[in-house]
């Protein structure tokens, strides 16, 4: 099941820290990377470079992961780790405190880095077609048909038509089975969005496409220029921590900034 990373950039770092580079066509002044599960110090379910300070993890352990990530990736500042609780609140990181109940945040300002994490759901970058504001958004199903990238958009302050987005790494439309409550939240919303899920082996449950998902929301706000949207948490073991397939386990970053 596991699917290459064929149109990224996989970025081997100091410490051996590797990232994964967006591709995508953002401005030169817009930097954002997703972590992998390479680099760090944490061992068993967690190893390595688990980022997540609330998963049992041992905190020294993430927090000289986060000490590493920072040097690794040149940073200007600690990024804004929020506390996300599969909402669709949207901060701003010039203004949130470290640990804020939110699920996306966004700046205006060069060297304000925000970030989410996952190990399963879908990070959401945004930023705008000149580089002078960037955002990022935890979208799991239940943040998704609630509308955080519409939020997230909002808080941006101009046309959906004037952004850009990319779909991070996230659980695959192979293997995001789901009930058929979760098909009816998103289909009650939008109709068409039916086509989204698949019957899967067990009675009354669905295969879930969470990369079209987003895509519809994203279309639907008028942002058309979406890429991203092919690499599977689940099946790459390797590469990325997956929550549906380990239970105990990290979660990846996915930080994007001004310089």
């Amino acid at each position: 099941m596991r699917k290459p990373m064929t149109g990224n950039t996989l970025d081997l770092l100091a410490d051996g820290v590797r990232v994964l580079r967006p591709d995508w066509p953002a401005p030169a002044a817009v930097q954002a990377a997703v972590t992998t599960r390479y680099g760090g110090v944490s061992q068993g379910a967690y190893a390595s470079m688990n980022l997540g300070t609330h998963v049992g993890d041992d905190p020294q352990a993430v927090a000289a992961n986060r000490r590493v990530l920072r040097h690794a990736l040149s940073l200007p500042e600690e990024p804004v780790w929020l506390r996300q609780v599969h909402g669709t609140d949207v901060v701003m990181a010039e203004a949130a405190a470290q640990d804020a109940a939110a699920d996306a945040a966004y700046s205006a300002q060069p060297g304000r880095v925000c970030v989410v994490m996952t190990a399963d759901c879908l990070p959401v970058f945004f930023c705008d077609r000149t580089g002078t504001r960037v955002a990022v958004a935890h979208a799991g199903w239940r943040g998704l048909v609630s509308g955080v990238l519409e939020a997230t958009i909002r808080h941006m302050g101009v046309p959906a038509g004037e952004l850009l987005a990319w779909l991070g790494p996230a659980i695959g439309p192979l293997a995001f089975e789901v009930g058929g409550e979760v098909r009816q939240a998103f289909v009650g919303r939008d109709k068409h969005s039916d086509v989204c899920f698949v019957p899967s082996a067990r009675a009354g449950h669905y295969l879930a496409d969470i990369y079209a998902l987003a895509r519809r929301r994203l279309h639907a706000c008028g942002l058309s220029e979406v890429s991203g949207g092919g690499l599977c948490t689940y099946g790459d073991a390797e590469s990325f921590f997956s929550y549906r397939r380990d239970g105990d386990c990290g979660r990846m970053a996915s930080l994007i900034w001004l310089v």
